[in-house]
């Protein structure tokens, strides 16, 4: 075993990735983070989808975590996405009235996952989206990604992500099904492809 000293001026080199399941199964799910939204707004939409792999298959154990703004594009600042019941040690769910734009989601044994959030505004020159934050067996580091939510072409067109990503954007567009309704499916690899980013 290499032994590194860390007393000395040199910096300590980063620890390696490690895959990230199946023990999250365990410690990161919790009550009610589908619904991001507080219960009742107007501006409510669902977000549902498919997490499959490269041959198409669901993936029963994935996370999805998702983040946006609120409609006015301006970034909430509430705490308290999840709760700890000092009691039991347990966790809740939310209190149902602060948005706090932040939520995450276990797919079921169909890979399914949905959320209920409010519609996120425009940031800067970026169309809106909400981020996203895969977490799923086998993947040594977490994956991210966007959900842009279609109606809007001409800022489709000049967000700057879409426009670099080329002929792929189609991975990143949620379909509209009607009713504030989106469905935007994530495919870890193979064709079709979901376009992942990498934060430096």
């Amino acid at each position: 075993m290499t032994k590194i000293d860390t007393s000395g001026p040199e910096q300590v080199p980063p620890t390696p990735s490690h895959t990230v399941g199946p023990f999250y199964g365990y410690a990161l799910p919790f009550h009610g983070g589908e619904d991001i939204a507080p219960l009742g707004h107007p501006d409510t939409i669902t977000v549902h989808g498919y997490v499959v792999d490269g041959a198409g298959d669901p993936l029963p154990d994935a996370l999805v975590e998702l983040w946006g703004p609120r409609p006015d594009g301006t970034v909430p600042r509430a705490t308290g996405s999840i709760r700890r019941d000092q009691a039991t040690g347990g966790y809740p769910g939310r209190n149902g009235v602060e948005f706090t734009g932040w939520g995450r989601v276990q797919t079921d044994a169909d890979g399914h996952w949905y959320a209920r959030t409010l519609r996120p505004g425009a940031r800067g020159r970026s169309a809106p989206y909400l981020s996203v934050c895969v977490f799923a067996r086998g993947l040594l580091v977490h994956l991210f990604t966007r959900i842009y939510l279609p109606g809007d072409e001409a800022a489709l067109t000049a967000d700057p992500l879409l426009t670099r990503v080329g002929g792929r954007r189609d991975t990143l567009i949620a379909g509209d099904e009607g009713r504030d309704t989106y469905r935007f499916d994530i495919r870890l690899q193979g064709e079709g492809e979901t376009v992942f980013l990498e934060y430096q």
